[in-house]
């Protein structure tokens, strides 16, 4: 793979970028004076290595994804606060430790996040953006949970659960299951993942003369394994799964593609403050690839916690650059809060710092000493610095991250100081949190609970 060189960001950096603008919409757009377009872009269950800007099997290739690195910062350590969908969800637009509200896992989200919530959808649009959400909510099913009610002034997509039929997008039993467009449920047609690169587009045209805030969720590569059979074809792996995943993504890396030509050819690019990430680690139901990562989605291991993250803002943020110290998606918040302008309200803890002074050279790492992060399940995980301390039901194990990246080696009964030193960090965490919002249900994820209806439907298909 072509290696992304380190770098730093400097006021002459900025100067060029902008003197480089090659129209006057670019040259406009760039000098806007502190408040830059948002996008940011979700992708669902995404193995660590199967992007072809990070170290990748062969068989990956993602050239309009890669744009956003080559263009901006690729982490090394990016984290996500959950193990599954949509806790971290949660913690993404509110900036908090989602456990703070008591969201702790993917079935919270019959709840749906509490109206207390302050998203990044609210604070935006009061700052003057338009704000507009495509794909995947999971965050509620009910209307006062609906993203119309959560900051969002335009919504293309499924309210819930984890996973979605990407060729039935016809209307539901329940409507939850169904697309809805705005505050209606409709009956579409196509492919959801070309649909949601289609929306986003149209998004961009339409509010192109106003600052907007663009949360592109795709639902993509989560399961059902499903694509067009002439993309699935131009794969050959060897295995059917992997090749259906690898055609999931190429529409997905396409649909992207399509966002970014068009930021471009509208001249917003430049000024454009750009996020991608995956929800959580890689699947074992999605053929996805972690990489040197241990693990997968549903565990607190690196390859269910440690994702893909890109950012970009050719205005402010050099190029090519890699950012190495951990970092997690409650960040993104008050990173794009800070370059809007916008105040953060003062009545309540945000856990995301911003990364722009991080980024750009002007505070010293690390952005963050402790991470925490617990399901409510019995697995639960404190990184302090470059130990990471696991929990598996009351297993406990200890890892130097700096030189055991694929958590091989339990260093728990050599360094027993540091194994108590986190315990106790991470109760002493756990204590501040509220109780969970919903009673446990009888399945640990809706994702899974969803896995053997949509196995079910296809059966009937066929």
């Amino acid at each position: 793979m072509n290696r992304l060189p380190q770098s730093s960001f400097t006021r002459r950096d900025a100067l060029r970028f902008l003197a480089g603008a090659s129209s006057p919409l670019a040259t406009r757009a760039a000098a806007d004076s502190g408040r830059p377009n948002i996008v940011v872009i979700v992708s669902d269950d995404h193995g660590y290595a199967d992007l072809s800007c990070y170290d990748h099997p062969k068989e990956i290739s993602t050239p309009n994804i890669d744009r956003i690195a080559r263009n901006g910062v690729r982490f090394t350590q990016g984290y996500v606060s959950a193990y599954v969908c949509a806790p971290t969800r949660a913690a993404l637009l509110t900036g908090r430790y989602q456990q703070r509200f008591g969201f702790y896992t993917a079935s919270d989200s019959r709840a749906g996040m509490p109206l207390t919530e302050i998203t990044m959808a609210d604070i935006l649009r009061k700052h003057g953006y338009a704000t507009g959400a495509f794909g995947k909510w999971h965050l509620g099913l009910d209307m006062p949970y609906h993203p119309l009610k959560r900051g969002f002034d335009e919504f293309y997509g499924f309210l819930g659960h984890g996973g979605h039929d990407y060729f039935d997008l016809k209307r539901q039993p329940e409507d939850y299951r169904s697309i809805w467009r705005n505050d209606k449920v409709i009956d579409d047609t196509g492919y959801l993942t070309d649909n949601l690169g289609r929306e986003a587009v149209n998004f961009v045209r339409k509010h192109q003369k106003r600052p907007f805030f663009l949360y592109l969720a795709f639902n993509a590569v989560h399961f059902p394994l499903q694509a067009p059979e002439e993309t699935i074809r131009k794969f050959d792996t060897g295995r059917r799964n992997r090749d259906i995943y690898l055609a999931m993504l190429h529409h997905e890396d396409r649909a992207v593609g399509l966002l970014l030509d068009e930021l471009e050819k509208s001249g917003l690019a430049q000024n454009t403050l750009l996020f991608f990430l995956s929800d959580n680690g890689g699947a074992r139901n999605n053929a996805s690839n972690n990489g040197i990562l241990r693990d997968y989605k549903h565990s607190v291991y690196e390859g269910g916690i440690r994702v893909p993250f890109l950012a970009s803002w050719p205005a402010r943020l050099a190029p090519n650059t890699v950012y190495r110290e951990p970092i997690i998606c409650m960040d993104i918040l008050p990173t794009v809060a800070a370059a809007a302008g916008a105040q953060l309200p003062a009545d309540r803890t945000y856990d995301g710092k911003n990364l722009l002074p991080y980024l750009t050279g002007k505070a010293p790492a690390p952005v963050h000493e402790w991470l925490f992060w617990d399901g409510d399940e019995g697995r639960r995980a404190v990184r302090y610095l470059r130990w990471k301390l696991v929990d598996n039901n009351g297993k406990i194990e200890l890892f130097d991250l700096e030189t055991d990246v694929s958590e091989k080696n339990d260093l728990a009964a050599k360094h027993p100081e540091m194994v108590q030193r986190l315990r106790t960090a991470l109760e002493q965490w756990r204590k501040k949190n509220a109780p969970r919002i919903r009673p446990r249900p009888g399945a640990s994820d809706e994702d899974e609970m969803d896995a053997p209806r949509q196995r079910k439907k296809e059966r009937k298909k066929k």
